[in-house]
């Protein structure tokens, strides 16, 4: 170097190339955005299911421990498909079609509980809810991912998660009036409404305006390396299964928490089962709808890891004031703490998934194994829970379900180090995209 050269700048350890302003927005990607959002609404509890099962089968002669079995079948078959969906969904070129197929199954689950009440039949609707779970979570969040890449991918899925929430609160007081004016039949029939306005919903995303390639995680540039990675990328990333782990003791305790929240006011003769079953879900549902966009801004704020940490410190509280102030007292800090946590979590969670394995093809099959584990949690939720009550009575199961959260913030809290290193790079050993959000 000449001595009267200037020397060379150093370089940060980071480099995040220059951003190069963004062109206008494609007139089918607005048109996606839109559509994406009408579809997370009408889409949101196409079944009618969530609380008026339990309170329609209770009613109908049933007890808490059948009906948690029978629930306990359903998930079992949500389980099964939950891997191979979310294989199939980074496969296909065709998510439009998987999502159609979802609602076409919610139609044939709402038909048959409304038809008959007998064990096989409702069995046979669980089947048909569940197969529709499994397929519409990983195909939607293909569709998003196509249509907005890595980059757009924290804001559209807050809102889609909160507009999501919405649909939810509109289904339940509606479902909740329907059911309190015409009885439960009408619920069951709205869900077959809702289901044929979700395929109208997704037959008006553009084809063109999805991208193939950044919906199952692979880099928009193409380069060389950027191949689809092997399943083993999911067994050889610890932070995938902390998370898992971590997610399947909080659904052991959540997922029961809700139904039988509301049978406890029910069997307690407190409240009109309909109106009561709406509102339990409203309140949450409401915080829910917040909650979702304040985990956009959060994620960017303060990370991931943070957030879902968050999530895991909401079930005891809720457990905890579930067995304190049932039955009719509880209802809004009860249901405003799964508002919170539940809000929070189904931003962040899809969120670190889809970042942990950007780059890698294997996203939404990342997003299966996880919702396997997570799954498993949540399917023995109400086999556990439903016999507990009736050995222990409510309260007692509630804190027993609401305490299984503190396993998963135990390890969460002692694998922080590992968890926020892992968002720092991608699978490849690239620094993470600039406009991605921090983990922690």
């Amino acid at each position: 170097m000449d001595a009267g050269s200037n020397p060379a700048p150093k370089l940060p350890n980071r480099q995040t190339p220059p951003k190069v302003a963004a062109g206008p927005e494609r007139p089918e990607t607005r048109q996606a955005k839109r559509a994406l959002l009408s579809l997370n609404f009408f889409s949101a509890d196409q079944t009618g299911i969530g609380p008026f099962f339990g309170v329609f089968l209770v009613q109908h002669g049933w007890r808490t421990g059948l009906l948690g079995t029978v629930m306990t079948v359903g998930g079992v078959v949500g389980l099964i498909m939950t891997a191979p969906a979310g294989a199939l969904a980074d496969r296909t070129t065709h998510k439009r079609t998987y999502v159609i197929l979802s609602s076409a199954f919610t139609i044939m689950a709402s038909m048959l509980i409304w038809a008959s009440q007998n064990f096989w039949v409702v069995a046979g609707s669980q089947f048909a809810g569940a197969i529709a779970a499994s397929i519409i979570g990983p195909a939607m969040l293909g569709i998003t991912l196509g249509v907005v890449r890595q980059k757009g991918f924290n804001a559209q899925n807050g809102k889609n998660q909160s507009i999501n929430h919405a649909g939810n609160v509109a289904g339940a007081a509606i479902s909740g009036f329907l059911g309190w004016k015409f009885g439960f039949g009408a619920v069951f029939l709205m869900g077959v409404g809702l289901g044929t306005l979700s395929i109208l919903s997704v037959l008006m995303i553009p084809r063109a305006a999805i991208d193939d390639r950044a919906g199952r995680g692979l880099r928009e540039s193409g380069q060389e390396g950027d191949q689809v990675k092997g399943l083993t990328v999911l067994l050889e990333s610890k932070p995938l299964r902390v998370l898992a782990l971590c997610l399947a003791l909080f659904h052991l305790g959540n997922a029961a928490m809700l139904p039988l929240y509301g049978l406890s006011v029910v069997q307690a003769h407190k409240a009109d089962p309909a109106l009561f079953a709406a509102l339990v879900v409203i309140v949450a549902q409401t915080v829910m709808v917040g909650t979702a966009l304040v985990a956009m801004r959060l994620i960017e704020i303060r990370g991931y890891w943070m957030v879902i940490m968050i999530t895991f410190v909401c079930l005891p509280i809720r457990g905890l004031l579930a067995a304190t102030l049932t039955p009719a007292g509880g209802v809004l800090p009860v249901q405003i703490m799964d508002g919170v946590g539940a809000g929070l979590q189904g931003v962040a969670v899809s969120g670190l998934i889809t970042r942990l394995l950007d780059g890698t093809g294997r996203v939404n099959v990342g997003q299966g194994a996880v919702g396997l584990v997570q799954g498993i949690g949540g399917t023995m939720s109400p086999l556990f829970s439903g016999w507990l009550v009736q050995w222990l009575g409510y309260p007692i199961t509630f804190v027993m379900m609401g305490s299984l959260s503190l396993v998963s913030l135990a390890i969460w809290i002692a694998c922080a180090p590992m968890l926020k290193a892992a968002c720092a790079a991608t699978h490849r050993g690239e620094p993470a995209s600039g406009d991605a959000p921090p983990c922690g």
